[in-house]
């Protein structure tokens, strides 16, 4: 069972029945919001999914476009979906995530998503993002990107260690920038 998430929720990344998860799929799909007009087709846009290793504040390594595994290999992005167009259950760009190989010292995991092509969230349609136990596809949350605004960037959630645990906080903080590394400053209030 699924739990829709609002901004700001947490929910703990246990499994039901004791146990700890081991591997998560965070995953990003959106459509291109229909243009008005006759015969306006949605205008491609490609949204980009990026996430970024903290370790006391501090960014230790970073999972996107153009650096599809971390260092250490805990973490893997799947590539880049240039259009979108799932928009409802399938994910458009997925980023793995083995939590039982995250090193020790990394904390916060934190996720976005940005409008490479600079388009505003006001042309984006049935955005969201999910995590899903990778080991049995089960849906475990789902926050929904909603409110469509003149902003090209959001700082959708994160994963972050807690009592021995994993945790994840939805965010869902509106931000500017084409890429992850324009929203650093932004990201720091949530850390």
């Amino acid at each position: 069972m699924s739990v829709n998430l609002s901004k700001g929720q947490a929910v703990s990344l246990e499994k039901r029945g004791g146990g700890t998860l081991t591997s998560v799929r965070m995953g990003l799909g959106w459509k291109a919001a229909p243009r008005r007009g006759l015969f306006r087709k949605p205008k491609e846009i490609d949204l980009d999914a990026s996430a970024v290793l903290f370790a006391s504040g501090e960014p230790k390594d970073v999972v996107f476009f153009r650096h599809l595994v971390s260092d250490d290999g805990s973490v893997k992005h799947t590539g880049d979906n240039l259009v979108g167009g799932a928009g409802d259950d399938e994910d458009d760009e997925s980023i793995l995530v083995d939590l039982s190989r995250v090193p020790a010292h990394i904390d916060q995991i934190v996720f976005t998503v940005n409008s490479f092509t600079g388009q505003t969230f006001a042309e984006v349609e049935n955005a969201f993002c999910r995590l899903v136990d990778e080991t049995n596809g089960q849906e475990l949350a789902r926050y929904t990107l909603t409110g469509g605004g003149d902003y090209t960037a959001q700082i959708m959630a994160k994963v972050h260690r807690q009592d021995g645990g994993w945790q994840m906080t939805a965010l869902g903080a509106h931000s500017n920038g084409r890429t992850f590394q324009d929203l650093m400053p932004a990201i720091q209030p949530y850390l």
